[in-house]
């Protein structure tokens, strides 16, 4: 991978992060840091499904591959939201 591809990911991550925070109803008690952390985790594991499904390389917008970071960031969002919760 290079630079360029870190650096889209970063951002998309970034991006990933506040949707799925957005889509996690009620406050969240998690911090900018963790969801952008998310969202960066949330690519990166998000494109490797979608690549497993054979869905990430498509003409136009790669909704498939989308929709799968979007729900992946969203369920890492209220995980750990409702882990700091517990604490």
């Amino acid at each position: 991978m290079e630079i360029s591809g870190v650096i889209s990911a970063i951002v998309i991550g970034i991006v990933l992060g506040v949707l799925g925070r957005l889509v996690v109803p009620g406050r969240q008690r998690i911090g900018i840091l963790w969801t952008i952390g998310i969202g960066i985790v949330a690519a990166f594991v998000g494109t490797g499904i979608a690549s497993g499904l054979d869905i990430a390389d498509t003409k136009g917008v790669d909704w498939g591959e989308w929709l799968t970071q979007i729900a992946l960031a969203t369920l890492g969002v209220a995980a750990v939201s409702e882990v700091k919760l517990r604490r």
